[in-house]
C-alpha cells in the first residue's frame, strides 16, 4: 500500500542564486523563449487551462452632470 516514490538525487543541482546569473541567463534566450517562459509562469501562477482568463477591467469612463 506504500506508493510513496523516493526523490531521485540525483538529478538536482544545488546552486547560488546570484542575481547576475538570472541576467545573464534571461539576455542569453532569444525573445521567443523568454515569452514562453513567461506565458509558463502565468499558466502556473493561475492555474488556467484551455481558455485563459480575461484581464479584469479597472478603470470605467463616467458621465459627469457637469460635463456636457
Amino acid at each position: 500500500m506504500n506508493n510513496i516514490k523516493k526523490l531521485d538525487k540525483s538529478h538536482i543541482v544545488v546552486t547560488s542564486l546570484d542575481e547576475n546569473d538570472g541576467i545573464a541567463y534571461w539576455h542569453s534566450k532569444t525573445p521567443e523563449e523568454r515569452l514562453q517562459a513567461l506565458e509558463l509562469n502565468r499558466s502556473l501562477v493561475y492555474g488556467y487551462g484551455e481558455h485563459p482568463p480575461r484581464l479584469q477591467r479597472f478603470l470605467e469612463v463616467v458621465d459627469q452632470p457637469w460635463s456636457s
